[in-house]
């Protein structure tokens, strides 16, 4: 009999900076941050083998995780903070106050270890029981919705392991941010309580360093106003699922990758626009995927039709503007600081015989223009004819290999598994990098399963021909 993934809650705390280390604060959201009121909390799970049992972790381990998270949140606030969001016209804003804190919960689960860190598709209900919860938002008298901003539950698997598993509104941040975060933690964790070792990564929490020479700030406030007056402070994602629906991680390892890339320069080489094309690893890795995608949907619903054939497909891409702006923002800058570009390619060239190479020059076409134009992609972001795109089912990336989440260390050795689980309902890509540390890239996603098994076929033969 299957073994259940339950969790009994061990202890639910709240865990602030120390007393009287943070003033009071409030931060302005800039048009960077604007955009992502729309998407769903960003769900990540870091697993780690851990060979003792519960008791020895809540005496030994639990202290020194929770005194550094506190340490940790002092340097990062924010994350202790709540983004205020007042009635149109009014502007959001992150606030925080003594006293302010992160919901930090600890639970104990039976489930089979093994089972949970594996590659192979298994049902995407299977790890959902070790995400962070975060609360729901509330209205003040003056009718200010509070929204919180992260969450983390520690779920600790008996003689077997740990996962910690954080939740956390886009708003505040993007995943570069966030990993700083992360990476602290772990650093003031592996240090024993010691926060100095911090003094070489602080984040920089200053939003003047955001300028908007394009008068961009505007548009985005109306989405977001747009956003305030459709939702409510009860409204939650919608989290219904196919009860088939399984998740499953795939590896392109770096020989295949490099394989790959040498395939596609090759059939390019000869093209008009050859040294314009940008072919690394994420650009051939996103080709192949897609590729396996598209083919795979095609064929667990049994297309025999072509009418579609013209039909565009659209790949989302977002990319981390800090040293690509025309005004400097340091790496460390905290906050968000993206930009994105849709990709279209028609189905038939997706499916046919130089899909992935097409699917690569298209990606990388895309790149070498937004490096030109960075803030034309955010600009194309709010216009109608993005919106088209949103409803079209698009497929997005989730994640990067650059975030390096494997090197997230808490002294207990690098994680055996790190997951994205809300891509479980919006349908993104996850990506990472490998956890061999040998340069490939790990890619996870959540299909019905007839699906998944149309795109492990579709995968599999493709690494065959490189």
């Amino acid at each position: 009999m299957a073994q259940s993934s339950a969790v009994e809650v061990l202890e639910s705390i709240h865990v602030s900076p120390p007393p009287d280390s943070v003033p009071t604060t409030s931060l302005p959201l800039v048009y960077f941050d604007l955009p992502w009121f729309n998407c769903c909390h960003i769900q990540r799970l870091f697993v780690y083998e851990c060979p003792h049992p519960t008791l020895h972790f809540m005496e030994t381990t639990l202290p020194v995780l929770k005194r550094s998270l506190s340490l940790t949140l002092q340097r990062f606030f924010p994350y202790a903070a709540n983004i205020m969001c007042p009635q149109p016209p009014g502007k959001p804003y992150i606030q925080y106050k003594e006293g302010d804190f992160v919901n930090f919960t600890v639970a104990e689960s039976a489930a089979n270890f093994n089972h949970v860190i594996a590659n192979y598709p298994r049902p995407i209900k299977l790890l959902h029981p070790f995400v962070a919860k975060l609360p729901p938002a509330r209205v003040t008298d003056d009718g200010i919705r509070v929204l919180p901003i992260i969450a983390f539950q520690v779920t600790v698997f008996p003689n077997s392991g740990i996962c910690i598993g954080s939740t956390y509104c886009h708003v505040v941040g993007d995943g570069k941010s966030f990993m700083n975060f992360m990476r602290s933690w772990a650093s003031v964790c592996r240090s024993g309580g010691d926060s100095t070792c911090l003094e070489n990564s602080l984040p920089l929490i200053n939003r003047d360093v955001i300028k908007d020479p394009r008068g961009l700030e505007l548009g985005f406030l109306k989405l977001y106003w747009q956003w305030m007056s459709s939702s409510s402070e009860s409204s939650s994602p919608n989290h219904d699922v196919a009860a088939d629906k399984v998740r499953a991680t795939f590896v392109l390892d770096r020989a295949h990758a490099e394989r790959l890339k040498h395939l596609v320069t090759a059939q390019c080489r000869n093209g008009v626009d050859s040294e314009q094309l940008h072919v690394s690893t994420f650009v051939v890795t996103c080709a192949m995927i897609w590729v396996c995608l598209i083919k795979s949907k095609e064929s667990a619903a049994n297309k025999l039709s072509h009418d579609d054939d013209d039909e565009l497909n659209y790949f989302i891409l977002t990319f981390d503007c800090r040293n690509r702006l025309e005004f400097p923002v340091p790496p460390a800058y905290f906050g968000n600081c993206l930009s994105g570009c849709f990709v279209d390619v028609k189905k038939s060239e997706l499916v046919g015989e130089n899909g992935i190479v097409l699917a690569a020059k298209a990606i990388g076409s895309k790149i070498k223009e937004l490096e030109r134009n960075i803030l034309g992609g955010l600009e194309h972001c709010k216009s109608s004819a993005a919106e088209k795109i949103f409803s079209r089912c698009a497929t997005t990336i989730a994640g990067s290999p650059k975030f390096q989440v494997y090197d997230t260390d808490f002294g207990w050795g690098r994680p055996c598994k790190v997951e994205l689980t809300h891509i479980d309902y919006d349908g993104a890509i996850s990506l990472a990098d490998s956890r061999d540390g040998q340069g490939g890239i790990e890619v996870s996603l959540a299909l019905n399963k007839n699906q998944m098994d149309a795109f492990v076929t579709f995968f599999e033969q493709s690494l065959r021909l490189l």
